[in-house]
Formats: structure tokens, sequence, C-alpha cells
């Protein structure tokens, strides 16, 4: 394949979009012009942001007019998929990154967002759902499912490689997602401060960074589970699998999910998930089978649930060595990425 260059309009720093230019890099011989917001999207921000929003076409064109680039991709359907849908450049990808890139949906500026993410899908050629669930929240927004793709970016299996530690004799739980509210950590330290005081054994590792860092330590220590949790903070995305195969029980209670690639890492490491019971995580998730499910707001059942997992260790190592074969399967970075990039190839030379 030639080499052709791409815009990517997106937020650089994100594991998921690193995936995505490194995998078109690697398997599309694609050279990849970036562009992103600089304001933050929380709090007062948000003005600042709308009124960088507003100013960036400008931007974004005189970018098209230096480096030429022959296609344009977006991550998110609303900010960045409206500022691909205006550049004038085509083809045009977008991809929704949650299960819904309005949510909230009870904020005054969802109208706004819905109107842009409207836009968006209609001048799209190329719209990514990374699984069946976005693809359903799509045809609720009435999208043309033709120009629809549904397929994982995946994971670097040789980066994230099988560890067997389900005969470990205590739960070694590992988290690795941000240190925010919609994550529900404190969740998760009540769950173990009931699991302590069952006499089970355990460790607890929390990967990241976020605002409820201090409240989460805080937390910990009142329900006198602070010598068991070690909060390693922000790590370098290269010591991520290190933490994964060292554990056996990866923990997720987010209250909203699309498809997350945190998921698919630590199903490829080996470790026995346990996950909030949504439509995103029940794509790949059948309760009691190759993973549990359990409830957004209910630390009582998580607690059984841990105990339930931890006395079945036959089950759990059946189940972990499933669960690496379906990731080999179904979301192998090397294999989608080539399938992803050879598209972009084909609308580049449809236009």
């Amino acid at each position: 394949m030639s080499k052709k260059k791409i815009l990517f309009l997106g937020e650089t720093y994100r594991a998921d979009a690193i995936t995505w230019m490194n995998g078109l890099i690697e398997f599309g011989n694609f050279e990849i012009v970036t562009w992103e917001l600089q304001t933050s999207s929380k709090g007062i921000n948000r003005i600042k942001r709308l009124f960088e929003l507003a100013k960036a076409i400008l931007t974004i064109k005189s970018i098209v007019k230096k480096f030429n680039p022959d296609m344009v991709i977006a991550e998110r359907t609303t900010s960045y998929g409206y500022l691909a849908a205006i550049s004038g450049l085509k083809p045009m990808a977008i991809a929704q990154q949650g299960i819904t890139d309005l949510w909230p949906r009870n904020t005054p500026s969802y109208i706004f967002k819905k109107i842009l993410q409207n836009y968006a899908f209609k001048k799209a050629d190329l719209i990514h759902a990374w699984g069946n669930s976005l693809a359903e929240d799509m045809k609720e927004s009435q999208v043309n499912m033709e120009k629809v793709m549904i397929l994982p970016k995946g994971i670097n299996l040789d980066f994230f490689q099988f560890n067997d530690t389900s005969d470990k004799r205590m739960i070694n739980a590992v988290v690795t997602r941000s240190l925010e509210p919609e994550y529900n950590h404190d969740l998760i330290l009540k769950a173990f401060s009931i699991v302590k005081q069952k006499n089970i054994p355990f460790k607890l590792t929390i990967v990241g960074n976020g605002t409820e860092s201090k409240k989460l330590k805080w937390l910990a220590n009142e329900l006198k589970i602070g010598n068991e949790v070690d909060f390693a903070g922000r790590v370098n995305n290269n010591e991520i699998p290190r933490y994964l195969q060292q554990a056996n029980i990866y923990i997720s209670t987010p209250i909203t999910e699309g498809v997350s690639a945190s998921l698919f890492e630590a199903m490829a490491c080996g470790c026995f998930p346990i996950v909030t019971n949504l439509p995103g995580n029940r794509c790949w998730i059948n309760n009691h089978e190759n993973g549990i499910l359990i409830p957004s707001n209910n630390h009582i059942i998580l607690a059984k649930e841990l105990q339930y997992a931890f006395e079945r260790n036959l089950w759990r190592e059946a189940v972990i060595k499933r669960n690496r074969k379906f990731i080999e399967e179904h979301a192998n970075y090397a294999i989608n990425m080539k399938k992803i990039a050879l598209i972009y190839h084909e609308l580049i030379t449809k236009n």
C-alpha cells in the first residue's frame, strides 16, 4: 500500500487514540497529522471549550492546506466528529467512543451535542462502532448502518501476554480505570471491607490517578483496609501488563461503558473479570460463564461475587484460558487494525 496522510482529530494522549494511530502507521503505511482541543470539557472550562471549538475550523483548514492529508478521522461523534465534518476533507471516518457520546443525557448541552452528532453522522463516509452495543445506539439515532463498521481496534497480544495466576491462595485484584466518580472505586473498597471481615486474604492494586484519589485513600484507611490496598498512581502504559499479569481478578465498576480496552487487556493477561452489568460489557461477558456481571451500585453483591470466584479455583482457571483464546480470535490488534487500514485505503481510492 502506498503511503497516505491522515489528519487525526482527537485527544492524542488517550490510550485508545494511541492504539488507533499506531495501528494505522504499522499496518496501513499511514503518516498521521494530529490536532486536538486544548481546553478541558469539565466545569467552567466548558464555555471556553465552546469558543475554542468555534475557532477550530480555521485552524483545521490551515492544517489541511499545509499538509494536504488524504483523509480525516475523528474520535467521538460530537466535537471532533463535527469538526471533521465541516473541514471539507474527504473521505471522513468518525468513531463513537462510549455507549453514547451524548453522556450524560441530563445536561443542558445534550441538545447541542445531539445536533453536532447528527451532522457528523450524516457527513461521515465510515462510522466506527467498536462493539455491537455502540451499533445499537447508532440504530436508535437512525444512522445509515451501511456506513457502520462493527469491529474493535483490539489490543497488542504480544504486549499483553497471558500469565496463569489462578492457583493463588488469595484474591489479588487489580483495577486499571481512572480515579473519577463515574468509575465507582468507592464501591470496590466497600466490598473489600466485607471481604476482610470474612477473613479472606487479599491484595487490591488500584492503578491510575484522578480527582477521587485523596478521597479514596482516606476511605481505604477509614474502612481499615489501607494495608491491603496499593494505590499505584499513574503508571506508564508499558507497565500495565505487569500489573495485570500479577493479578488473578480484574474489577471494573463504571456507571457507563462502551467497548473497554481495559477489559480486553485483563482477559488477555489471565485476569478473571468482574465488571458492571452494562450493554457494553454484556457483549463480551456472559454472567458466571466467562466472568461475572454485577450491579453498578451494590458493594454487598460485589463482595459475595468476589468470594464466589475466589472459592472456585478450577473454574477460574478454565475461564481465563477460554478468555485468552476469545481475545485472540476477536480482539487481536494485528488482525483488526489491518482490516481497518485496508478499508481506509479503499475509501481514499474511491475519493
